[in-house]
Order: C-alpha cells, then sequence, then structure tokens
C-alpha cells in the first residue's frame, strides 16, 4: 500500500496535469495558480491550528481536488471535485474512511460554507482567505472577468461588487489564526468596497443630472472665449506693429525737419504719444499674468481652487496636483464646479483684454483726429 506522501505526490501532479490540460481558457481566477495558493494556505493554517498528521493528509488531499469539478461544470463544481478525488483515492487504493473525510472536507466549501470539523474549517477559510489580503481587488477583479467571459452571470460591475459587499457581511472565518491576521484587512477591504459603490452610484446620478448638452456647453464656451482671445491678440499685434512703423516713420522724417519747420515739432509730438499710448495698452492687453498664491491642501480640499488653470497648479508638487485631479475626477459636481469656475477666469481674462484694446483703439483713433487737426492748424 502507498504511503500518505507517495499518494500525496501523485494527487499534485494529477491535479496539475489536469487544471493544465483541462481548465477552460476563459477561467482567469478558478486556475491552478489559485489551487496552488489554497494548497499553500490550508499548509499554514493547518499548522496554526495544530492539526494532527493524519489530519494535515487530509487537509492537503482536499485543497488538491477542491476545485477540479471546475473543468466539468460551474456550478454545483463542489460535488464534482469530491466525485474527482474520490476516483482518485479509488484507484490509490485508499481506504473509504479517508476517502469519505477528504470528500466531505471538499463539499464544506459549498457555499454557504457549513463546517464541521477543523479541517474542513481549515479549508474553507483557505479557500476564501483572500477576503482579508491586501490584493483581494485584484483577484475579484480577475473572478468578475472570469463570470463575464465565461457566461456565467452576465452581471455589471456595479451588481458584482453589491454580490460582493453580501458575501463580505455573510461571512465570517471559522479560524482563530484567519481571525487574528485577515479580520482587519477584511473590514478594510468591505469598506473600500462600500466606498467604489457609493461612488459610483453617485456617478450614475450626477450622469443623469449632467446631460451631455452641459458637456457640449462647455466645450462650445472654452473654444469660443479661445477663438476671441486670439482675435484680441491679433488685433493688438497689428496695433503695436502700425504704431511702431508710425513712430520710425515719425523720428526719422518729421524730426529731421524741425529745424526748418518748427512749427511742426507739436503735432509731432502728440502724433508720437498718441501712437506710444496706443503700444503700452495694446501690449498690457497681450500682457501675460500668472498668480503668484500658492494653495494649500487645505484650500484644494475646500474645493476653493481652478484646477485646470495652470496659473493656479504650477507652484504645486506633482504629487499634490496627482492627488487633486484624482480627487476632483471623482467627484462630478467638483468637476462641474471646477469648469465653470475655469470658464469664468477665461472670461475675466478676456474682458480685460478687451477692455485694454477698446481704449487702445480710443487713443488711436482720438491721437489721429487731434493730430491731423494740429497739422491743419499749424499749416492754415
Amino acid at each position: 500500500m502507498k504511503t500518505n506522501k507517495t499518494i500525496l505526490n501523485d494527487a499534485e501532479v494529477f491535479v496539475t496535469n489536469l487544471l493544465q490540460k483541462e481548465t477552460p481558457e476563459k477561467y482567469s481566477y478558478h486556475t491552478l495558480e489559485h489551487t496552488k495558493d489554497v494548497v499553500e494556505n490550508a499548509v499554514l493554517i493547518g499548522t496554526s491550528e495544530g492539526l494532527t498528521t493524519d489530519e494535515m493528509d487530509v487537509l492537503r488531499i482536499a485543497a488538491w481536488f477542491h476545485d477540479t469539478g471546475y473543468v466539468k461544470t460551474y456550478q454545483g463544481h463542489e460535488a464534482e471535485s469530491a466525485k474527482i478525488a474520490d476516483n482518485f483515492l479509488t484507484h490509490q487504493n485508499v481506504d473509504p474512511e479517508f476517502r469519505t473525510k477528504v470528500s466531505a472536507c471538499i463539499l464544506a466549501t459549498t457555499y454557504p460554507q457549513n463546517a464541521v470539523y477543523l479541517t474542513d474549517k481549515v479549508l474553507c477559510d483557505a479557500d476564501l482567505m483572500h477576503l482579508g489580503e491586501e490584493n483581494y481587488f485584484e483577484l475579484a477583479t480577475k473572478l468578475f472577468q472570469e463570470q463575464k467571459n465565461a457566461g456565467i452571470r452576465i452581471l455589471s460591475k456595479a451588481e458584482f461588487e453589491k454580490k460582493s459587499v453580501k458575501l463580505f457581511e455573510a461571512h465570517s472565518f471559522y479560524t482563530d489564526y484567519c481571525k487574528n491576521t485577515l479580520d482587519e484587512t477584511k473590514a478594510k477591504n468591505l469598506e473600500q468596497l462600500k466606498e467604489r459603490i457609493k461612488k459610483r452610484e453617485e456617478k450614475a446620478i450626477y450622469s443623469k443630472k449632467y446631460s451631455r448638452g452641459v458637456d457640449s456647453m462647455f466645450k462650445l464656451t472654452a473654444r469660443n472665449q479661445i477663438n476671441l482671445s486670439q482675435i484680441a491678440d491679433n488685433k493688438s499685434n497689428i496695433l503695436i506693429s502700425l504704431n511702431g512703423i508710425i513712430i520710425s516713420i515719425a523720428l526719422v522724417t518729421l524730426v529731421s525737419k524741425f529745424k526748418q519747420e518748427s512749427t511742426i515739432i507739436i503735432p509731432t509730438v502728440i502724433f508720437i504719444l498718441f501712437s506710444l499710448s496706443t503700444i503700452v495698452l495694446a501690449i498690457l492687453s497681450t500682457r501675460p499674468y500668472i498668480s503668484k498664491r500658492k494653495f494649500t491642501k487645505d484650500d484644494i480640499q475646500q474645493q476653493k481652487v481652478n484646477l485646470l488653470f495652470f496659473g493656479n497648479f504650477y507652484q504645486m508638487s506633482p504629487e499634490d496636483y496627482e492627488m487633486a485631479i484624482s480627487e476632483m475626477i471623482d467627484n462630478n459636481p467638483y468637476l462641474y464646479s471646477t469648469l465653470t469656475k475655469d470658464q469664468y477666469s477665461l472670461g475675466k481674462v478676456l474682458a480685460r483684454k478687451y477692455k485694454l484694446l477698446h481704449w487702445a483703439y480710443n487713443v488711436f483713433m482720438v491721437g489721429l483726429i487731434i493730430t491731423v487737426a494740429a497739422f491743419l492748424f499749424v499749416f492754415i
């Protein structure tokens, strides 16, 4: 008769070959890797709980076979797993009592779990140990993708997470080892899961509240303001270039004739002064302004800062800015509030540009009139 050690080695080889060859490609969670993790967890918990050598043998065999039923069926895989294990052990000439214990241990993992014996409790905890581990969400994503790809449960991400919350709330670890080492992380995972659901529901509410028309309005308004700003800059450049040329001609042509025609001094000076004033106003309308105020984290948390304007965030560290942006995009009211502030800020800058440009054109126009009148007065 084979020793338990030999049977364990044969079981590992058998299950490894079975899962490698027959696990559906669509399965991303219930794979050989998961089975190995459960075996490792079971040994860890069982050792901590003080299982006897015979109990550890039952536990190891059950852990290796507990998910083999997935190669045949998804629903009710535990019963199939118990059959596969029993057939294997029968061919190994294992006594019926040992086979019965292994089958019972596997069947105890059927949800909702109802473990009686310590070996059953250890395997149940090893199978759901990921609930209390830091990589829970990574593994949960794999499980969600598996069920979606395999067509087992056609659930949305939101529905999947709500079912996960129910699992968390109904589940309790059996063993002292898991209670002492995993309960705290499990509670944090549950809290984070509820927070995700809350944020998703808030997004759903606000996505209904804010239609696509609102997004189009913000895009159109921003585009119009940028176009108007470009027009203002072009007009300022025209005034600067034109008056620069006028001043150059006046200095070269008219100033050289002051000794011959002293009467043109005053009209020329008036002309140059008005042209210079026009240039100054035009330059002021295009001169960029950057805020020197440094915003604190409290300002950001209180949503007082327009994070879309570079003048408000250029002094922030990359980490702080990334944190602030992440908080903003996860909060629709904050996001739309920031977009509104950004539009308002663009409008204020645009109003300043056009106000100075308005004065520049007025000065240029008045300067032309007064200069022409002065020249006419001198010559007449």
